[in-house]
């Protein structure tokens, strides 16, 4: 039996995270978004970007929709517009930044990857202006310049010349990526509500379809892999492709977006470290002068300055 085209408010209803409950969603979110990069990083040496978004979205999609039927939820007929709304959002919100983030990281290192992805919260605040009624501000004008200086100074050489650094072009996919998950957090304060799990599996079966059809037509299935990029696939699948989704679009539902805003400071500090510690990644003096600069312009633009008494 599937749901009714009208929108299900069975989780609105909830208590919001709170205390404890909500640190360890915080906490669980930060780290399976923050190792996510790392993770792409090693799975890439394994098999090929499209194959390796492919394989993460279509096994996250079984394993969503398998815990989506254990809940007792059904998805809603092909017939209701839901399915519209996802089909845009998994393009835009998973194959494409997935496989643009892919492709990235075969030139760049993941906590670069990462830092530059760090900037979807300025691009999701210029953006909504125009599609909700979360306007600009000065504020967020401020913050959005801050952080642009700091994508700038990510571009340059080590001396700061006038250069360009010699893989722009890879850091370029990565700020693409990042315009694709500001864009769907739009998409998805203005799409029909939905059950969070439910979501996600619309979500995701969408993303794979996307991604085996793109890789079916670009290339063969890719034979022999090694464990270790199964490793990868199966980790980014259950993690930030699957129960990082549902606990995601649960975030929005009860806390709002202003609070998943707060916790999109942290993935990049988790990847450059992890990227550090496992992958034995350089941080270089540009790169931290770059991560700084932008995640403070992340955090002047969503901060409401505090009036005394």
């Amino acid at each position: 039996m599937s749901e009714s085209t009208q929108s299900i408010k069975t989780e609105g209803d909830k208590k919001p995270f709170e205390g404890v409950g909500f640190w360890a969603v915080a906490i669980f979110l930060v780290i399976v978004w923050g190792t996510a990069f790392n993770m792409v990083d090693v799975g890439i040496r394994y098999m090929s970007p499209i194959w390796l978004v492919a394989f993460r979205t279509v096994l996250a999609s079984i394993l969503i929709l398998g815990y989506a039927f254990y809940k007792g939820l059904r998805l809603p007929k092909i017939s209701d517009p839901r399915w519209r709304w996802y089909i845009v959002l998994g393009t835009s919100g998973m194959t494409l930044p997935f496989f643009l983030i892919s492709w990235a990281q075969e030139t760049i290192d993941s906590g670069i990857s990462a830092i530059l992805v760090g900037i979807m919260p300025l691009i999701t605040i210029f953006l909504a202006h125009y599609f909700t009624s979360e306007k600009l501000t000065w504020r967020k004008v401020i913050g959005f310049c801050i952080g642009l200086i700091g994508t700038i100074i990510l571009f340059l050489p080590e001396n700061f010349s006038l250069g360009l650094i010699s893989d722009w072009k890879a850091q370029l996919l990565a700020l693409a990526a990042a315009f694709c998950y500001g864009s769907t957090t739009v998409g998805i304060k203005r799409a029909p509500e939905t059950h969070s799990v439910v979501a996600a599996a619309l979500m995701t079966i969408c993303a794979a379809v996307m991604a085996l059809i793109a890789a079916l037509v670009t290339e063969p299935i890719p034979q022999n892999i090694q464990p270790m990029g199964w490793w990868m696939v199966l980790g980014l699948a259950i993690g930030s492709t699957g129960m990082a989704t549902i606990v995601f679009l649960q975030v929005i539902d009860r806390n709002g977006p202003t609070a998943l805003a707060k916790i999109n400071y942290f993935p990049p500090f988790v990847s450059v470290l992890v990227g550090i510690w496992w992958l034995g990644e350089p941080f270089t003096p540009r790169i931290a002068i770059a991560f700084g600069t932008i995640m403070f312009g992340v955090w002047i633009a969503r901060n409401k300055v505090v009036k005394s008494a």
